[in-house]
């Protein structure tokens, strides 16, 4: 429990509000108090959503779906008003952690809990299914262990089958990786076997403290979701019998959440469900609730009776028609809106600034939207090139053809840049002016030898406050979801190309090999005087070479043979205007050490099974 910030409303629709119970991708939970003493979870949407029709339409829906489910493993949707300002839901509140925060905490459960946690969630699902709804979502963090069993709390994801992907949109991914079914990671047809998915790798995490498809990095675990097998080596035999039909990767050999029941039989009445460090957790937050209800309480006040539809209509039409007047008279007295109008807001942050500019992070970001509609005092609104053929790289045109050019994650040499004194959004801004005009620079976080750098050309006005600005925009930009790349499960631009070789074979032909980062899509590996590089790469593909077969259908090309330098490169999958995504792998060998192309073609052998299929 979080306490109100100063200032904030104390009350919402009639319930009045008591503390803050945390924060999520689509809302933020606060604890109620009902006009007659039950306490309810009050969701809000985010301001981003709340102004976003497609998001208030999905939370509308949720509001009258999420009132069909019901059960004991459930919690109970109370009441909702998904036309005020900020929409809201609020459920039956329950005490309790969640399953994530008591395995981080106590460890994963014994054999028996997690049988009966299975048991909780197969009820859940029957009632959630039964309603003619799939959750999509169902994770860890959404599941409340109390002290008679488990509740499945946020349907903010659940939606009726038939319209689930219309309100989702076209290419979009809804749920949270390492819970995700296949082929709701690769956009396929969702339906109810994808939660019996999810159920299957929860009973996995609470077996083992770990999912079975987690990988270091967001796209590596949607990989292994899709093409991987399940690491089940430390679930015991019991719940591995259990989990294991369930992450099938064809959903018909999923077993139904009644088969389950059925499987699991009746559970034992009157067991305590958890061990006794959840059980004192539970207590403890009862404690933090019992503390908090002590606290002078908000005085209640009757909700404000809402505008009548028609004066809504009415109050509309009267402002369009001003702005409209105010318009005509900025066209009137003939200024350039499409060159000198601010841009539209820049979003609203939903990630902290280590995430968004971690190398994980960028390697999913489009470079062409970050600054697209930037403004700049001296040079209007800034257009992206089109047709960029670098997935890291952008140039961008402002008035009187004054560039900028942005480059995420590229290599940056801290010796040959100046400090300032100014920061964006808290990451201090470094400069160089070698180019002859003026470049701005922060280094990531997370990989100091990585950077975001905007360039601006040309001396007029002054270069370095202007490329400065465009940096701070910029960093504000990719703390929002605006600047994602299009989702393609087939697509490798998201991959850590330091994780794509065989580490086994990179060993066998690289004594003592250690790998490290050149940009987001470069890695290199030295040891024994060897350098191997591999490039995932975006861009003009040109068949130049000996053919070679590097098996599961795929024919790549071969420079070098015979020579210490060998190179290995083949088209992963031809993209619209000739462009391609392309693997490109490189063997340099110490001299005297024979011809390089042999481990090199072994390597990449080793990299084609481990890519998405194009």
């Amino acid at each position: 429990m979080k306490p109100l910030n100063p200032g904030e409303p104390r009350q919402v629709g009639r319930y009045r509000i008591i503390a803050e119970i945390g924060e999520g991708g689509m809302g933020r939970v606060v604890l109620g108090l009902a006009p007659d003493g039950r306490l309810v979870a009050l969701k809000q949407l985010h301001a981003q959503f709340a102004h976003d029709p497609r998001f208030r339409e999905r939370f509308r829906r949720e509001v009258a779906t999420s009132r069909l489910v019901s059960g004991a493993y459930t919690a109970a949707v109370m009441d909702a008003d998904a036309e005020a300002e900020t929409p809201w839901l609020a459920s039956v509140f329950v005490t309790g952690p969640s399953l994530k925060e008591a395995v981080d905490a106590a460890g994963p459960l014994p054999v028996e809990s997690v049988r009966l946690l299975a048991s909780a969630l197969a009820a859940a699902l029957t009632e959630i299914h039964r309603a003619g709804l799939i959750h999509r979502d169902l994770k860890p963090s959404n599941i409340i262990l109390t002290s008679d069993g488990p509740r499945v709390i946020d349907f903010g994801i659940a939606r009726v089958a038939e319209d689930a992907q219309d309100l989702t949109g076209t290419g979009a991914i809804i749920g949270s990786p390492a819970f995700m079914s296949p082929e709701q990671a690769g956009t396929g047809q969702v339906t109810g076997a994808s939660d019996v998915f999810a159920l299957g790798a929860i009973l996995v995490m609470a077996a083992t403290g770990r999912g079975p498809f987690t990988g270091p990095t967001a796209p590596q675990t949607l990989y292994n979701v899709v093409h991987g097998t399940a690491d089940l080596s430390d679930v015991p035999e019991e719940i591995r019998r259990l989990a294991e039909p369930c992450l099938a990767k064809d959903p018909a050999r999923r077993p139904t959440p009644e088969q389950i029941l059925n499987h699991l039989g009746p559970v034992p009445p009157g067991v305590a469900p958890w061990p006794p460090a959840v059980h004192a957790r539970i207590r403890q937050q009862d404690a933090e609730v019992r503390s908090v209800l002590a606290l002078p309480l908000p005085v209640w006040r009757p909700p404000p009776k809402k505008m009548a539809p028609r004066t809504k209509k009415i109050l509309f039409g009267s402002l369009a028609a001003v702005v409209l007047l105010l318009v005509s008279g900025i066209v009137a007295l003939g200024l350039s809106i499409a060159e000198y109008a601010k841009p539209e807001d820049p979003g609203v942050a939903s990630l902290a600034v280590t995430e968004a500019v971690s190398p994980e992070r960028l390697r999913l970001t489009d470079p062409c939207k970050v600054l697209a509609g930037r403004f700049v005092k001296e040079s209007g609104t800034l257009k992206p090139e089109s047709g960029s053929l670098h997935p890291a790289r952008c140039k961008y045109t402002g008035l009187n053809g004054v560039t900028f050019n942005l480059q995420l994650g590229e290599s940056v040499t801290v010796s040959g840049l100046e400090r300032t004194d100014r920061t964006a959004e808290g990451l201090p801004l470094l400069r160089s002016t070698i180019s002859g005009g003026c470049d701005s620079v922060v280094q990531l976080p997370a990989e100091r030898r990585f950077g975001i750098v905007v360039s601006r050309s040309g001396k007029e006005g002054d270069p370095c406050k202007s490329a400065d600005d465009m940096l701070t925009a910029a960093l504000a930009r990719l703390r929002t979801h605006e600047v994602d790349r299009a989702g393609d499960p087939a697509s490798i631009l998201p991959l850590d190309p330091c994780a794509v070789a065989d580490p086994a074979v990179v060993g066998k032909n690289i004594a003592n090999a250690e790998s490290a980062p050149r940009t987001l899509r470069i890695c290199e590996w030295q040891g024994g005087g060897n350098t191997l590089t591999v490039e995932l790469n975006l861009g003009a593909y040109v068949a130049d070479g000996s053919p070679v077969d590097l098996g599961n259908g795929v024919t790549g090309d071969l420079r070098g043979a015979g020579t210490t330098k060998c190179t290995v490169h083949w088209q992963h999958r031809p993209l619209p205007n000739r462009e391609a995504e392309h693997v490109t792998v490189m063997m340099l060998g110490r001299e005297g050490s024979g011809s390089s192309c042999d481990p090199a073609k072994e390597i990449a052998a080793s990299i084609v099974p481990k890519l998405p299929k194009p």
